[in-house]
């Protein structure tokens, strides 16, 4: 599509009360400003964001999340074009655009996407607009004969403007030629003394431009300035993650109280119980029970949980891992662990069993170290294993055992402190 998209994110956010940038905030694992740069990747090769607040590290974070993208970055000149009007210029320019038609976003309106905005590009000019019971923060549009003749920001709008229900949504289409000439003509004749972009509608409707409201989902172009709505726009963002699970084949227990971020993905038949929080992992007919907590991590063809932690850089096979049990890049296969151990920098065969309390002591202060354990190895309660270890196949150690060296497959191996029976000692304590 000859398209070019302008995000408008330059805002300092003050009402997130952080000093993270405001179009940094995540939703279900990634920044809000990504996910309306996909949106607008999804329609245009020409995409240009325009930065001011804390420009360095979103540009970093930027540069990070999308290396190859067609992304043009601009620094707002706020001192002298501060506002949303005065971001599309450049020593008193528009910005330079490919196309002659052009889509201007904000960036803080996380739950837009491509079929969305669709609608409003069949028009040279138009404005998204929706109605909402109780809005506030919203611009209202004056609409006479189906045409869009002027927004009023609200802290400039008297009562009668208030009372209309049309509010503006922050989406809009303009030719290269009408920004080109109408963009010079905005004051800053306002509350805030900034340039508005909302006042191009009034100038347009008053020089014969004909601007359509386009109604577009009020919770689709849900704006976000503060984390109390960050956290209404990710419920949005999760009960579609969730949905779309359930029409994957996913089943969900108690969908609502469960966790999702972007990045999980399900093959085969999965089952998710309640409370479970999956962060970035990819899960194969795989049960995750309830309250188990998984992250960055691949599960295959196995059970999790209740209440175990996978962390980053796991990878699990046709295994058990039971309640209480913490893995970290650990990569397992055919192996049970059935509750209360820690394995960590750890690679586990087929047909071994990690009984409870066993701990792989990975990290000697300086530097983490690996476990290697072979094939149908029986490893006791409460066993240490002071890594870096190698075990061998079958081989069992005895519970309670603290392993640091060496041994031969087929070893039993045991390593206990001897134990002493005192002959009446309970009695010649409590008499003391």
């Amino acid at each position: 599509m000859n398209l070019s998209v302008i995000i408008l994110a330059a805002g300092k956010g003050t009402r997130m009360k952080s000093s993270l940038p405001k179009v940094l905030h995540p939703l279900c694992g990634r920044a809000m400003l990504f996910y309306v740069l996909e949106s607008a990747l999804a329609l245009s090769e020409d995409v240009h964001v325009i930065l001011a607040h804390q420009h360095e590290r979103i540009r970093a974070a930027l540069q990070e999340a999308f290396p190859n993208a067609p992304i043009h970055i601009h620094i707002q000149d706020a001192a002298n074009f501060p506002g949303t009007g005065g971001a599309l210029l450049q020593q008193g320019a528009l910005i330079a655009c490919a196309h002659e038609k052009i889509l201007i976003l904000n960036a803080d309106m996380p739950l837009i996407n491509a079929s969305i905005l669709q609608p409003l590009l069949e028009y040279s000019h138009a404005i998204g607009v929706f109605e909402l019971e109780g809005a506030r923060g919203y611009g209202r549009v004056r609409i006479k004969e189906g045409l869009a003749q002027a927004i009023v920001e609200e802290k400039d709008a008297p009562t009668e403007i208030l009372k209309l229900p049309s509010l503006n949504a922050g989406i809009y289409v303009f030719s290269k030629a009408f920004l080109q000439a109408y963009l010079p003509k905005l004051d800053a004749q306002n509350a805030q003394r900034e340039y508005y972009l909302t006042q191009l509608i009034a100038l347009g409707a008053q020089g014969g431009v004909e601007i359509a409201p386009v109604h577009v989902s009020a919770q689709a172009c849900m704006g976000v300035n503060s984390l109390s709505e960050l956290a209404r726009a990710q419920e949005v963002l999760l009960e579609r993650l969730r949905q779309e699970a359930m029409d994957q084949g996913v089943r969900l227990e108690m969908p609502h109280t469960i966790y999702l971020d972007c990045q999980v993905r399900f093959e085969g038949d999965c089952v998710i119980e309640q409370g479970a929080r999956l962060v970035g992992c990819m899960l194969k007919d795989t049960h995750i029970k309830a309250h188990s907590v998984v992250e960055q991590s691949t599960i295959e063809n196995s059970t999790i949980g209740p209440l175990a932690h996978v962390r980053p850089k796991c990878h699990i096979v046709d295994s058990h891992i039971g309640n209480f049990v913490e893995l970290k890049n650990a990569q397992l296969k055919g192996v049970k662990a059935g509750h209360l151990s820690y394995l960590g920098d750890c690679r586990i065969d087929e047909g071994s069993n990690v009984g409870a309390g066993v701990i792989t002591c990975n990290y000697d202060g300086k530097t983490k170290h690996q476990t290697t354990i072979g094939k149908h190895v029986f490893i006791g309660s409460d066993t240490q294993l002071i890594a870096p270890l190698n075990i061998p196949s079958h081989v069992l150690i005895g519970a309670g055992s603290t392993i640091t060296t060496a041994m031969q497959e087929g070893d039993l191996v045991l390593s206990r402190t001897p134990q002493t029976n005192k002959a009446q000692g309970y009695f010649k304590f409590f008499k003391s």
